[in-house]
């Protein structure tokens, strides 16, 4: 029997969905729980592709170009349980909020998507594809291979990440650049004898803060920032001078910069405060790189960029979703169209492949990654009966 696509059994579903722990490559559990609740739903070519995504298709009457909408499979790691006021993987719904890891970012939305999806089975202007990612919270290896297979090809994405009932059109994208510092190790009780990586670190921080004083703004996306996050030195003994010191850049980029553009401006800000190094001494600037092994065996080696993307406020696309969302206390009046803070799978639908992508899902980006993370269920309710009237409006836009 068909399961019913109401806003009841989509709760049950998020809730099930945290109970299930799932970091970046380690998605399978909740792959099979996404899949087996989609088949339940009547959803058709329910699949599982190479990278471990989870895809399947809402038919619609008609022929208007399909909708994909879009959420991640994996979450952050929850830390501490006993720092929760609700145990994370509990599910529970308490004082009006799911509560949870994944509970807004990204398990709730999920739920909802693919159950809105359920609900347009013979309604939606087209069809409606509903592929969920691996690895977002990890660079967005998910959707780069799910776009780059060609296996979808959607004429409009929707983003599951939270918006709290506002349409976002965009976020700045995010790259891990590296500060390789390299000496001669030696023992702590005779400097003499060793050349110390961390004596570079100072000068390499003060290029970064020259580097940050520097950065280009967007008159929506606002700043782009970069600022050091770690350090990591080796050998890892207290009493042996290093030879290796790595600085870890977080940079939140604007659409448009690549790898190689963030390496020569970092070169250029760490060259400008170090014009020249010690014999036995000296730097480099790298993109950070990640082996990425998905729970279903495919392997990648590749650097940690996310790319950034913003849509015209005023494409039909992002119009059309504005009227059609409303606002939860003004049902008539438009949708606030803002970018997010964060990053999402987007930059890869939009940012890279060109198409129009909008976000929509309840949910307060404030509790993004924390151990306070919930959503709101009234809001989750409206966000639910929205997402219908979104789907028939982007697709009649294009």
């Amino acid at each position: 029997m068909v399961k019913q696509p109401t806003f009841e059994n989509a709760l049950a579903f998020a809730s099930d969905l945290i109970a299930i722990p799932g970091l970046s490559g380690g998605e399978g559990d909740v792959a099979r729980r996404v899949h087996q609740e989609m088949e339940a739903l009547g959803l058709a070519d329910v699949r599982v592709d190479d990278a471990g995504n989870v895809i399947g298709v809402a038919r619609g009457r008609g022929d208007a170009p399909p909708a994909m909408l879009n959420s991640h499979l994996d979450v952050v790691a929850e830390g501490d349980h006993a720092e929760w006021e609700v145990p994370p993987f509990s599910g529970e719904v308490r004082d009006g909020f799911l509560h949870g890891r994944g509970a807004m970012d990204i398990k709730g939305p999920l739920a909802l998507q693919t159950y809105a999806a359920a609900s347009m089975i013979g309604e939606a202007p087209g069809d409606v594809i509903v592929a969920h990612t691996v690895y977002e919270e990890r660079g967005g290896l998910g959707m780069k291979h799910l776009l780059e297979s060609g296996e979808v090809k959607p004429g409009v994405v929707i983003i599951g990440e939270a918006t709290h009932g506002d349409i976002c059109i965009g976020h700045r994208g995010r790259a891990e650049v590296e500060v390789a510092l390299t000496g001669v190790a030696g023992h702590a009780s005779a400097p003499g004898r060793a050349s110390n990586a961390l004596d570079l670190l100072g000068d390499v921080l003060l290029a970064v803060r020259d580097l940050a004083a520097a950065q280009e703004t967007d008159d929506l996306l606002g700043a782009a920032s970069v600022v050091p996050t770690m350090v990591d030195v080796l050998p890892q003994t207290r009493n042996v001078i290093p030879d290796r010191v790595v600085v870890a850049l977080d940079w939140r980029i604007l659409p448009g910069d690549d790898h190689e553009s963030l390496v020569r401006r970092v070169r250029e800000a760490v060259q400008a405060r170090i014009p020249s190094v010690p014999e036995g001494m000296a730097w480099e600037v790298r993109m950070a790189t990640e082996r990425q092994v998905t729970y279903t065996g495919i392997v990648a080696d590749g650097n940690l960029f996310t790319p950034g993307f913003l849509m015209d406020p005023s494409h039909p696309v992002v119009e059309a979703a504005a009227r059609s969302v409303g606002r939860r206390e003004r049902v008539e009046d438009d949708a606030t169209v803002r970018p997010w803070t964060f990053a999402t799978d987007g930059g890869w639908s939009c940012g890279v492949h060109g198409i129009p992508t909008v976000g929509f899902a309840p949910g307060e980006e404030s509790f993004a990654h924390t151990n306070r993370e919930r959503l709101n269920v009234e809001e989750a309710r409206w966000g639910y009966a929205r997402y219908p009237v979104l789907i028939a409006a982007v697709q009649s836009a294009l």
